[in-house]
């Protein structure tokens, strides 16, 4: 069984071929466009989608070795994303899929993410609890199956991602910002500065309560020595970043207890941060948890994800008709 997969929820054009939960090619281009502005700007990155998908779904069947009669289904992300690059995936899978008669595959693209883990061996075995963080999401996720998941904890405002992107771009860096925190800590005390744990109950997450405190404390400490920042770098981003993951982790030892479930995953953009793969595995070997995480090309957004989530759902026979639209939001 062989799927073309296509993602195009935010700002990297993707396609994968997968045949029998193997992928075969995985193929991203990315939009340097919106560096300039600091963040993704919608509209450019739905004219940047339409001009590189042919050439992106291309290469990914040349990669694959597949020719386009040996198909058996065409899959999409259909939600959640901005609804403009969305639009420009689900209209060229929809168009493919039609004039080859194929089935036609929709995937939630946090499904996708949380089925990231199972690309390769070791994977986890279910069920599993997925700790999925990026910069638009952070969840806690409960794993059946495949097709059976359950959130049992999110964030009630901001994402852990936005957390280090607000926090970089504070600190006047470059956007994306969230990796170079990550570099820079490597380089930092994590103990340098303290900074708040928000007391949220339950397995709910908040970080605008965070990043207001790591505002706070810039601003005071720059207007008393302009050079703090420059100065005092390093230990900045290990401090915040430190906060950050132990908030995340602290959450997921307190949903492994309640669920008494040992299998533990990373998925989601933020899951590529070496600080928070460390702790997972330090946290594994302190708790007793199997503990998993995608390779850095399956974290950030990408298409062998839809595809590994696509080959599940075909086994279900989950096929959608051609009417199909995606949809910017959408509940699990």
């Amino acid at each position: 069984m062989t799927v073309l997969a296509i993602e195009s929820s935010c700002d990297e054009t993707a396609a994968s071929v997968c045949r029998d939960g193997k992928i075969l090619s995985n193929i991203i281009a990315s939009q340097k466009v919106h560096e300039q502005y600091g963040g993704v700007v919608p509209e450019l990155a739905s004219r940047a989608h339409m001009q590189h998908i042919v050439p992106v779904v291309d290469q990914a069947m040349k990669t694959a070795g597949v020719p386009l009669d040996e198909l058996d289904a065409i899959a999409f992300t259909q939600a959640p994303g901005l609804i403009g690059a969305l639009l420009v995936g689900a209209q060229f899978a929809r168009s493919l899929a039609l004039a080859l008669n194929k089935p036609l595959i929709p995937v939630h693209h946090m499904q996708a993410h949380v089925l990231a883990n199972l690309i390769e061996e070791p994977s986890p075995s279910f069920p599993y609890l997925c700790l999925t963080v990026s910069g638009g999401h952070t969840q806690i996720v409960h794993c059946e199956s495949p097709a059976i998941m359950k959130v049992i904890g999110e964030t009630i405002d901001d994402a852990a991602g936005e957390a280090f992107d607000k926090t970089a771009k504070i600190l006047g860096l470059h956007y994306p910002g969230g990796p170079l925190i990550d570099q820079y800590a490597k380089e930092g005390n994590p103990k340098a500065f303290k900074f708040p744990e928000p007391q949220i109950p339950g397995l709910d997450f908040s970080f605008s309560g965070l990043k207001t405190a790591i505002l706070y404390f810039l601003q005071e400490h720059t207007r008393e020595n302009p050079d703090f920042v420059k100065d005092r770098l390093s230990d900045i981003c290990a401090s915040v970043q430190q906060r950050i993951i132990t908030i995340l982790l602290n959450k997921l030892k307190k949903a492994a207890i309640e669920t008494g479930i040992t299998e533990i995953c990373l998925a989601g953009g933020v899951s590529a941060n070496s600080g928070l793969r460390k702790g997972l595995t330090e946290a594994g070997k302190k708790y007793g948890w199997k503990t998993y995480y995608p390779s850095l090309e399956y974290c950030t957004d990408n298409a062998a994800m839809i595809a590994i989530t696509a080959y599940y759902k075909f086994i279900e026979g989950d096929f959608a008709g051609l009417d199909i639209t995606p949809t910017a939001r959408a509940n699990w």
